[in-house]
C-alpha cells in the first residue's frame, strides 16, 4: 500500500462477526439470498474470505497472522462452543491456503465455570493442535478480559504467570511448540495491568503484540497514543516498550485503530494511514534501540547533551562508546559524561564495522551532513522511553 504497509492481519471475524454469531441459526442466509452465512456452514469460511484475499493480493499485502471469528464478552449461553469448535478447525485449514503462519483462537469462556476453564480449554486446544500440526501453523493465545454485569474485569490469561503456565504446558502436551501468546495491550489496559510485569513473564513465549489505545473502561480500538488524560496518555506505553525491549521482542506488531479509523472522513484516511505506518515504525524503532547496540562492534556518538548523557546512564557501561562529537567547535577537546568531544571530522577515521549514533533531537539535519561526509552506519538513539528513570535533564538540545 502507498502508506507503506506489507503485512496485515486476517480478521476472519470480518466474514463471521460477534454479532452473527450470537444471532446465527442453522438455515440463516444473508441479505442478497445467495450465500449461506459462515456460522450456518463453517466449510464455507475460506470460500467467504477470497474476496479479501483477492484483495490483498492485488496490492501485494502480506497475511502472516490470522484471527479467528470470536464472541462477544457478554456471551454467557455455552451452546455456541461447538459452533467456534467447528469454525477454529476451519480457520485453521483457511490459514495454510492463504499463506498465514500463525492464528490467533481465543479460549472458550461462554459458559464455562471459572474452575472448568483450564480443562475445557485444554482440551479445546489440544484438539485444534493435531489440525494445526498437519497445516503447519501455530496458535496463538490471547490475554482476556471478562464480562460481569457491564464491567471489564481480568479474564483466561490476563494474568502473566497463568498464562505462561498454560502455553508451556500445552506444549509439553503436544511435543513441541505449537502454542505461543498474543499480547491484546488494551485488555492489559483495561484490566489495569502492569505490561512489563506482564512481557517479562511471557519472554520469548510472546509471538504477537496487538497495539490499540483505550481509555481504560471501555474496549475501544484506537490509534496510539491517541487517547490522553489532562496531556497524559492513558496507555502506559513506556512500561510496554520497556519490557519488549529488555526481552528482545522480535515477534509481530499489529495496530488495531479501527475505531480510529471509523470516526475518520473517507477521503482523510489515506493520510490517516500514512500516520498509523509512522505509530509503527516508531514502536519498532523503540523496542530494537537495543538490538541496535548489539550490532556493532564499536560504536560513536554524535552530541553532547542531554540524550548524551542519559545513554550513558543507561547504556554507557555495557555498549561504551569511543567518543562523542558535536557540531559545536567550543567543546571539542572537553569532557562529556566520561566520553571525549570531538569534531565530526574524526568520524572519517572509523573503523566500518562502528555504528554512529545520533543524540539529538535534529536526527534528520544530521543524518544529512554524515551522509554528505561519506559516513555509514548511521542510528538515530531516544530517550524518551529508558529503561530507568532520570530527573537530572539540563533542558533540551
Amino acid at each position: 500500500m502507498k502508506s507503506g504497509f506489507h503485512d496485515v492481519m486476517l480478521d476472519m471475524s470480518m466474514v463471521c462477526s460477534p454479532n452473527e454469531l450470537k444471532f446465527s441459526v442453522k438455515t440463516g442466509i444473508n441479505k442478497n439470498n445467495k450465500k449461506i452465512r459462515v456460522s450456518s456452514n463453517p466449510l464455507e469460511l475460506y470460500n467467504s474470505l477470497i474476496p479479501m484475499l483477492d484483495q490483498c493480493s492485488q496490492v501485494k499485502l502480506n497475511k502472516t497472522i490470522a484471527y479467528a471469528p470470536y464472541l462477544e464478552r457478554s456471551s454467557k449461553d455455552e451452546c455456541y462452543n461447538q459452533l467456534l469448535i467447528r469454525l477454529a478447525e476451519e480457520s485453521i485449514k483457511a490459514c495454510k491456503r492463504a499463506g498465514s503462519q500463525s492464528i490467533i483462537i481465543r479460549p472458550l469462556f461462554s459458559g464455562v465455570k471459572q474452575e472448568n476453564e483450564w480443562l475445557e480449554n485444554k482440551n479445546y486446544y489440544l484438539h485444534l493442535s493435531r489440525i494445526a500440526r498437519e497445516h503447519n501453523v501455530m496458535i496463538l493465545l490471547e490475554n482476556q478480559c471478562r464480562d460481569l454485569n457491564g464491567h471489564l474485569i481480568r479474564g483466561i490469561c490476563s494474568d502473566g504467570k497463568t498464562a505462561v503456565q498454560w502455553i508451556d504446558r500445552l506444549n509439553e502436551e503436544v511435543g513441541e511448540e505449537r502454542f505461543g501468546f498474543c499480547m491484546d495491550v488494551g485488555v492489559c489496559n483495561l484490566c489495569g495491568q502492569n505490561m512489563y510485569d506482564f512481557v517479562l513473564s511471557l519472554g520469548n513465549r510472546l509471538k504477537a503484540v496487538i497495539l490499540r489505545d483505550c481509555d481504560g473502561h471501555s474496549e475501544n480500538a484506537l490509534l496510539p497514543f491517541t487517547c490522553v488524560n489532562k496531556a497524559q496518555p492513558v496507555t502506559d506505553w513506556l512500561s510496554l516498550i520497556r519490557g519488549l525491549r529488555e526481552t528482545g521482542f522480535d515477534g509481530s506488531l499489529i495496530l488495531n485503530f479501527s475505531d480510529t479509523a471509523s470516526s475518520f472522513s473517507p477521503i482523510l484516511r489515506p493520510e490517516l494511514m500514512k500516520l498509523a505506518m509512522s505509530v509503527a515504525n516508531y514502536f519498532k524503532w523503540q523496542i530494537e534501540i537495543e538490538n541496535m547496540l548489539k550490532k556493532y562492534q564499536s560504536i560513536v556518538l554524535f552530541g553532547a547533551g542531554n540524550m548524551c548523557r542519559n545513554f550513558m546512564k543507561c547504556y554507557g557501561e555495557e555498549h561504551p562508546p569511543l567518543f562523542t562529537c558535536d557540531n559545536n567547535s567550543n567543546i571539542w577537546g572537553t569532557e562529556f559524561c566520561g566520553l571525549e568531544v570531538k569534531s565530526p571530522d574524526s568520524l572519517l577515521e572509523l573503523p566500518d564495522d562502528c555504528g554512529v549514533f545520533i543524540c539529538n533531537v535534529y536526527y534528520r539535519e544530521i543524518e544529512k551532513q554524515l551522509l554528505d561526509m561519506g559516513i555509514e552506519n548511521i542510528e538515530f538513539f531516544n530517550d524518551e522511553y529508558m529503561p530507568s528513570y532520570f530527573f537530572d535533564r539540563l533542558g533540551d538540545k
